[in-house]
């Protein structure tokens, strides 16, 4: 059961549970899907359209992508910036996780809604979001410039990337795209747990604990792709922000863009 809720049978889960659990979600899922998005941040960087029509792009469709990036850079290249990847995914799910508990209590108790609602679900979700975007953001950074790095690194270990952008970019760098970010969040977040919700309804109720995880998995797998499709536009555009100022470590992937700090922060 994902939120506060009052019917249940068993013992409500404390905050530190919800982080644990939460946690423990996103570092496995990271692990799982590190290749599939090293991918796609290559996509959302390249100017050049992405498409077998288009030969002045670097990337030109999944599977070249894949045997290009394997090829040039090798197989742990899929795996690139993991380190921040998990730090970021550890923190992110355990802060997410326990503030959407902690919120959806709170309304449940101290307002006339029921805390299982899926309108609920979308406030709390998107409160919870831009919370934890808040705590990890300087980690989101740090994910995406290793990810897109290319050949030779312009940042070969996390411990040299930090005091390198500190010095050249300020701390203000770490922030970049923020605002566009948490504009992102609320939405992406919130249907997902709204969607989650409403998909556990239609699917109707859960009469084993087998059929109980079969649904959870359909579920939040479908809440996930109908929240990421609607906000991917303001996704792309945060990671194009994170990485303003770095375009010398992509010199060989095309064209690049320039955006400058002041957009970057607003």
């Amino acid at each position: 059961m994902v939120g506060y809720n009052p019917a249940s049978e068993e013992a409500p889960i404390t905050a530190k549970e919800a982080a644990a659990a939460g946690s423990a979600a996103g570092m496995v899922t990271r692990a799982m899907i590190s290749p599939l998005d090293v991918i796609k941040i290559r996509f959302q960087l390249q100017i050049e359209k992405v498409s077998r029509d288009s030969p002045s792009g670097k990337y030109r469709g999944m599977w070249q992508a894949w045997h290009c990036i394997l090829t040039e850079e090798g197989f742990s290249s899929f795996w690139k910036g993991h380190v921040p990847a998990q730090l970021l995914s550890i923190c992110y799910g355990a802060v997410q996780f326990a503030s959407f508990e902690f919120l959806t209590e709170l309304v449940h108790k101290n307002t006339t809604y029921h805390s299982q609602a899926p309108g609920v679900h979308l406030v709390c979700g998107g409160l919870a979001a831009c919370s934890a975007t808040v705590v990890c953001q300087p980690l989101d950074t740090l994910r995406t410039r290793f990810a897109a790095q290319g050949e030779p690194k312009i940042y070969p270990k996390l411990r040299k990337a930090v005091p390198m952008m500190y010095r050249k970019e300020g701390l203000c760098t770490f922030y970049r795209g923020l605002t566009p970010t948490l504009v992102a969040v609320f939405p992406y977040a919130g249907l997902q747990f709204f969607s989650y919700r409403v998909l556990k309804r239609l699917m109707g109720p859960e009469h084993t604990e087998a059929k109980g995880n079969i649904q959870s998995i359909i579920c939040g797998g479908g809440a996930g792709v109908i929240s990421k499709t609607i906000t991917y536009p303001l996704d792309l555009f945060k990671k194009r922000l994170q990485v303003g100022g770095f375009e010398e470590a992509r010199m060989h992937f095309g064209q690049k863009s320039t955006i400058s700090m002041n957009v970057a922060l607003h």
